[in-house]
C-alpha cells in the first residue's frame, strides 16, 4: 500500500514557524484545548445537572462513562481512518460533529438525552483528536520544530483542563447549561479557519480487489470499548459481571491481534509496536493519567463533600496546576532541547509522586496554603515536564503515513488510563470509606493509587529507554501478488 498523500512541511526545517504555521498551529491546538475544556468543565457542572434533570446517581455517572467510553474505545480507530481516509477530511468533519453535539447537549431537557449528546461527543472526539495531532506531526519537519509545535499542543491541551476546572465553576453560577454553550462560540472560529488553513490531502488509492479490515476494525473497537466499560462500571457491579464482560473482551482483542497477523491490508500494523520506546511511552501515559484522574477525583470529594466547598472554590483552589498552560510551551521546550526527553521526564515524575506522596495522610481540617498548595504546584510543574515529552515519545521515528496510528494509540492509553485511574480510586474510596466508617480514611486508601501508579512510572522511565532511538519496524513494501 502506498503512502497516505500528503501537503509538504509547513516549514523546512527551522526553529522559526512562518505566519502561516503558527496559524496552523492555533488550530490545531485549539481544538485540544476544546477537548480539554469540554472534559473538567463538565465534571464541575454534574451536582447542578444531577439537580436540574432529577438523574439518579448511577444514572448520573454516564454523563461521563458515555462519553469516556466513545472517545476511549474508538480512538484507535479514529487514528487509523485519519491515516487511510485523509487528515483535514477527518479533523474538519469530526470537528464540526464535535460542535454540534457539545451544544446539543445544553438543549438537553432528561437525562437520556445528555448521555446520548455526551457519547456522539466522545465519538467525535476519538476521531477529531488523532487526526489533529498527525496534521502536526505531518506538517512539521521532525527535530526541534516539530518538537516545538507538539509541546504548544500538549501545553494547550493541560492547560484547557486546568482552566476548565475554574472556568466550568464561573459557568455553573450562570447556569449549567453554559458549560457546554459557551466552548461553541470558540469553537466555530477554529472550525472556519480550520477549513481555510488545512491544506487538502487525499485518500490513497484504492487498489482494484483490495479490502479494508473490517473485521479488524470490528473486534478492535468491541474489545476496546469493552475494556473501558469493564473499568468504569467495575465499582457498581457484581465481581462475576466484571469478570465476564473482561473476558469477552480480551477474548476480542486476541481475535483482533489474530486477524491482524493474517491481514494483507491490517488496520493496525504491528510491526509499530517492536519501538520499545513507543511502548513505554504508552505504558508510562496509562500510569500517568490514572494517577492524575484518580487524584482528581478524590480530591474533588474531600474539597466538596468533607469541607463542604463550592465548585467555584474547588475550581480555584485547583487552578494553580494550570501553570503547564504557561510553561509546556515556553519553558519545556528548552530543557528538552538542552537534557532531552528521558532526563525531563524522568523529574516530572519524580515531582508528580513527591505532589500526591504529600496528599496522602491530609487532615479533615488541612489549611490550603500548607497542606494542599504544594501538591497542586507540584503537579502543574510535573504535567509541563511530562505531558509534552510524553506525546514526543510516542510518535517520535514513526513513518508520516502512520502517525495517526501512533497518536490514536497515544491517546488511547491516556484515556484508558484516565478511566482506569478513576475507577480504582472511587472503588477503593467506598470500599475502605465504608467499612472503616469515615469518608476521610476512605479518601486515604484511595490516595494510594496515584502514589503506586506514579512509582511504577519512575520505574519505567528510569529505564532510560525513552532516550535511545526509536526502532519501528519500517513499513514493508508490498510484495508482488500473483492475481487471483
Amino acid at each position: 500500500m502506498s503512502a497516505t498523500p500528503q501537503s509538504p512541511p509547513v516549514d523546512g526545517g527551522p526553529v522559526r514557524m512562518s505566519a502561516r504555521a503558527r496559524a496552523l498551529l492555533f488550530v490545531l491546538c485549539g481544538s485540544i484545548f476544546l477537548e480539554g475544556v469540554d472534559i473538567s468543565m463538565l465534571g464541575v457542572a454534574l451536582p447542578a445537572i444531577k439537580a436540574d434533570l432529577g438523574m439518579a446517581p448511577g444514572e448520573l455517572q454516564w454523563v461521563v462513562s458515555a462519553y469516556a467510553l466513545a472517545y476511549g474505545g474508538f480512538m484507535l480507530l479514529g487514528g487509523r481512518a485519519a491515516d487511510l481516509l485523509g487528515r483535514r477530511k477527518m479533523f474538519v468533519f469530526w470537528l464540526a460533529v464535535f460542535v454540534v453535539f457539545s451544544g446539543l447537549g445544553g438543549l438537553a431537557g432528561e437525562g437520556w438525552m445528555l448521555i446520548t449528546a455526551r457519547a456522539i461527543t466522545g465519538l467525535a472526539a476519538a476521531f477529531m483528536t488523532p487526526a489533529g495531532l498527525s496534521l502536526i506531526t505531518s506538517s512539521f519537519a521532525e527535530g526541534p520544530l516539530r518538537n516545538r509545535a507538539l509541546l504548544w499542543y500538549a501545553g494547550t491541551a493541560a492547560g484547557g483542563f486546568s482552566l476548565g476546572l475554574v472556568v466550568g465553576g464561573l459557568l455553573t453560577a450562570l447556569g449549567w447549561r453554559w458549560v457546554f454553550f459557551a466552548p461553541v462560540i470558540l469553537a466555530v472560529i477554529i472550525l472556519v479557519m480550520a477549513v481555510k488553513l488545512i491544506e487538502r490531502d487525499e485518500a490513497p488509492e484504492r487498489v482494484p480487489g483490495q479490502k479494508y479490515d473490517v473485521f479488524g476494525a470490528v473486534t478492535m473497537t468491541l474489545g476496546a470499548v469493552g475494556l473501558v466499560y469493564t473499568v468504569v462500571v467495575a465499582p457498581e457491579v457484581p465481581v462475576s459481571e466484571t469478570v465476564l464482560t473482561a473476558v469477552i473482551s480480551i477474548a476480542l482483542l486476541v481475535a483482533f491481534v489474530i486477524a491482524e497477523r493474517r491481514s494483507a491490508e491490517p488496520l493496525v500494523r504491528l510491526g509499530i509496536f517492536r519501538s520499545a520506546s513507543l511502548v513505554r511511552a504508552n505504558i508510562a501515559t496509562v500510569l500517568f493519567a490514572g494517577s492524575f484522574f484518580g487524584f482528581q477525583f478524590i480530591a474533588v470529594l474531600y474539597m466538596q463533600d468533607l469541607r463542604d466547598w463550592t465548585a467555584l472554590e474547588t475550581g480555584v483552589a485547583m487552578l494553580v496546576i494550570g501553570i503547564d498552560s504557561v510553561l509546556a510551551p515556553t519553558l519545556t521546550p528548552k530543557l528538552v532541547d538542552k537534557f532531552g526527553n528521558p532526563k525531563v521526564l524522568f523529574v516530572g515524575f519524580i515531582g508528580a509522586l513527591v505532589a500526591y506522596a504529600l496528599f496522602l495522610d491530609i487532615p479533615a481540617d488541612a489549611n490550603y496554603w500548607t497542606a494542599m498548595f504544594p501538591t497542586m504546584v507540584l503537579l502543574g510543574l510535573a504535567f509541563t515536564l511530562v505531558y509534552g515529552p510524553l506525546t514526543i515519545v510516542a510518535v517520535e521515528g514513526v513513518d508520516d503515513e502512520e502517525q495517526g496510528l501512533a497518536g490514536g494509540i497515544w491517546n488511547t492509553s491516556f484515556q484508558f488510563g484516565a478511566a482506569l485511574g478513576l475507577a480504582l480510586a472511587a472503588s477503593l474510596s467506598v470500599a475502605a470509606g465504608t467499612a472503616e466508617g469515615g469518608l476521610l480514611e476512605g479518601f486515604h486508601s484511595a490516595l494510594m493509587v496515584p502514589v503506586i501508579a506514579t512509582a511504577a512510572a519512575v520505574v519505567v522511565v528510569a529505564t532510560g529507554l525513552f532516550g535511545k532511538k526509536p526502532a519501528v519496524e519500517p513499513v514493508a513494501e508490498p510484495a508482488a501478488q500473483p492475481a487471483g
